[in-house]
């Protein structure tokens, strides 16, 4: 059986090592699966107490992908077995939702520098784990989304927290519009940290090697960012967000979605291809999904990170009994007739009252939230 993840364990030309861990699932763009997460834990904390560690570097095996998103065929089967409509009736998505939310904030709180080789598919669970990590680096190759709303999820695993937080409308526009960035983007956004050639990365490990890691952690992170601003590309266009920027924000800010809705299906005939692939994906969405981005995008602004992964999860687990998911994962993952039969159809009957019960707690009263100790 193939290992979901693979370590290795550098020398440098001083006394630390560095740490590289590889998603180890090509064939599937590395999508993280339960045992992914309890592996890439379990090895996050060996390495953060050993103390001849003194980096690590996340990485994709394959050139496709950094980690196209999470096991969507897994928890399609547990939905499936779910009859009851019961959201706390469902072992897989409890303890899936609950590991992977639980790696991603341990990588946002880690306390050596961890860099994030983001080339190629970036998506969904795979954002996850870049977000939080201190050095995200990019390259030529890097194909970012959040395309939640093409399955009928959401923006989750601490995505709602990182688009509430960016310029206002861009992040209303990505959940929406699930639109793919470039590296370009990417920087310009905030959400990655250094752009490379996609090739670059074994000239960057010899570089860590070549180091002796000599000083504090604050002296490691200045090394790391002076390595990898080095492999920087030259002559790096603006990407269509940046180029679209001002026309974005005004589309897609403010607290209306209607008016958001109407305003993006003007952009469907854009002159440009970028936008119009963006809003076509927003309008053959789910309208639920729509409502429930944007809502929770205006829940969590002002919310510590462990509160968000805390609402995320309650919001997970009814998705996974009375959303979309599982209609969204059928069409386009299982039965591939991409023609999902969303409910509610309309983001008319997909209102603001509507949408209230995915925050409410479906586990009995007297139990604690399953992420209660999270940040303590």
């Amino acid at each position: 059986m193939t290992s979901p993840i693979l370590t290795q364990v550098l020398d440098t030309a001083g006394q630390g090592k560095v740490g590289v861990v590889t998603l180890n699932e090509p064939d599937k763009l590395n999508g993280i699966t339960l045992a992914m997460s309890h592996a890439l834990t379990r090895v996050l904390h060996e390495w953060e107490a050993d103390a001849s560690i003194v980096a690590v570097v996340m990485r994709g095996a394959g050139e496709r992908a950094f980690s196209a998103g999470g096991d969507l065929q897994g928890l399609y089967q547990s939905m499936v077995d779910n009859t009851t409509g019961d959201a706390w009736n469902n072992p897989y998505t409890k303890e899936f939702f609950d590991v992977e939310y639980r790696l991603d904030y341990q990588i946002h709180t880690y306390p050596k520098p961890i860099v994030c080789w983001a080339s190629g598919i970036v998506m969904g669970g795979g954002v996850g784990l870049m977000m939080g990590a201190s050095h995200r680096v990019v390259t030529t190759s890097t194909r970012f989304a959040m395309p939640e709303i093409s399955i009928g999820l959401f923006p989750d695993v601490g995505g709602t927290w990182m688009l509430s937080r960016l310029p206002d409308g861009m992040g209303n526009f990505l959940a929406l519009t699930g639109a793919q960035l470039g590296a370009s983007d990417c920087e310009f956004l905030g959400l990655a940290d250094h752009i490379a050639e996609a090739d670059a990365l074994e000239d960057i490990l010899a570089g860590m090697q070549a180091h002796n890691w000599s000083g504090s952690v604050a002296d490691h992170d200045t090394f790391l960012r002076q390595l990898l601003d080095s492999h920087r590309p030259g002559d790096l266009a603006a990407g269509p967000l940046q180029t679209h920027q001002a026309h974005i924000r005004r589309v897609a800010s403010g607290r209306s979605l209607t008016r958001i809705d109407h305003d993006l299906r003007q952009l469907a005939e854009h002159d440009d291809a970028w936008l119009q692939r963006a809003v076509r994906t927003y309008m053959a969405g789910s309208p639920g999904s729509a409502r429930l981005s944007f809502t929770l995008l205006h829940k969590v602004r002002l919310m510590s990170l462990a509160d968000v992964f805390r609402l995320e999860y309650i919001v997970s687990q009814h998705c996974g009994a009375h959303g979309d998911l599982q209609e969204g994962i059928r069409a386009l993952i299982i039965d591939k007739d991409k023609t999902p039969a969303w409910q509610p159809a309309s983001l008319a009957q997909a209102t603001p009252e509507w949408v209230q019960r995915f925050f409410v707690p479906p586990w009995p009263d007297t139990q604690a939230h399953p992420l209660a100790d999270l940040g303590n």
